[in-house]
């Protein structure tokens, strides 16, 4: 039987241990605060609630307990580096299920890791929702693990019959394409909620996955990874549902709903990374950064964006 290690007890680490306990693993599941009652309940009530923990899932509230060779890291990008100091020493093999690029280094989470501990990192990511995978709908993501004998020995662990994996050797372009999908959610997020219609979000998708490939290519990614499902498929999925974020986030931002200020926004983040960058172009990225930090209007965006040069395709 199978031993793997969780840390984070958000939504997404909370279904990934459901979705790997129901696929006969043993996992134990690191939680910052909240352990003892998730542990005591079988369900994390704040998160994820209606989804019970399986009987293969020990929560824990002590990163000590943690003692497997492989270790998911379901911890926000922007604070993955408040923990890779405490990793167990049993940890050979981590793959971060974060998406984003961290804001003081410009690193992709895999990056972060291996700049910290002398493990195999790698990456899970693809389009998925975490009520999904709890309720054991069929799911697609992608392991990207630069070692590809590394990478099918994970595969094959991680895979259930309804959570199924595809590996790519390709770690950059894994983790850019969940990166920067992001990035174009809050913008689809903003076109919904200002009313400009489905066929402005399907011009908007379909700019911005022009605008993911273009930064991806200078960054070192493969094409053919961005157009699979960490990104091409991850973009379809959070730029056409309020179960995302990051669309939610957009919508907010053109009054359709409240600010969460508790929701981790990690488009956010990468979009004013991006900014930041005067040799990559990024329109749609710097408009988000820029309505982000409320120096501009939505109607503003909209029009700097329609009053762009024309030119080919």
């Amino acid at each position: 039987m199978s031993r793997i290690d969780i840390a984070g007890a958000g939504a997404f680490g909370t279904a990934l241990a459901i979705a790997l306990a129901r696929g006969g693993a043993e996992v134990t599941l690191w939680a910052r605060d909240g352990a003892d009652r998730m542990q005591d309940t079988r369900e994390n009530s704040r998160r994820l609630p209606g989804h019970l923990l399986p009987d293969g899932v020990t929560v824990t509230g002590a990163m000590s307990d943690l003692s497997s060779d492989l270790l998911l890291l379901a911890i926000p990008t922007q604070k993955l580096h408040e923990i890779l100091g405490q990793l167990p020493k049993t940890a050979r093999n981590v793959l971060s299920c974060a998406k984003g690029i961290h804001k003081s280094t410009g690193l992709n989470p895999a990056g972060l890791i291996k700049e910290r501990a002398d493990v195999v990192a790698g990456a899970l990511t693809g389009p998925s929702f975490a009520a999904d995978i709890a309720a054991g709908l069929p799911t697609a993501l992608t392991l990207a693990v630069e070692d590809d004998v590394v990478g099918a020995e994970l595969q094959d662990r991680l895979s259930t019959p309804a959570l199924r994996l595809y590996r790519t050797t390709d770690l950059a372009g894994a983790e850019l394409g969940g990166a920067l999908k992001n990035v174009m959610a809050i913008a689809a997020g903003v076109v919904m909620g200002s009313g400009l219609g489905e066929s402005a979000r399907a011009a908007l998708m379909a700019r911005g996955f022009a605008e993911m490939r273009r930064v991806a290519a200078l960054r070192g990614a493969r094409d053919e990874t961005l157009s699979g499902l960490s990104g091409l498929g991850d973009l379809v999925l959070t730029c056409t549902s309020d179960k995302s974020r990051n669309y939610r986030h957009g919508m907010a931002l053109a009054g359709a709903m409240p600010l969460d200020p508790t929701a981790t926004v990690e488009g956010a983040a990468t979009a004013e990374e991006l900014s930041g960058h005067t040799e990559l172009d990024t329109p749609i990225a710097d408009a988000v950064a820029a309505l982000c930090r409320g120096q501009i209007t939505v109607n503003d965006a909209v029009t700097h964006l329609l009053n762009r040069p024309l030119k080919p395709e």
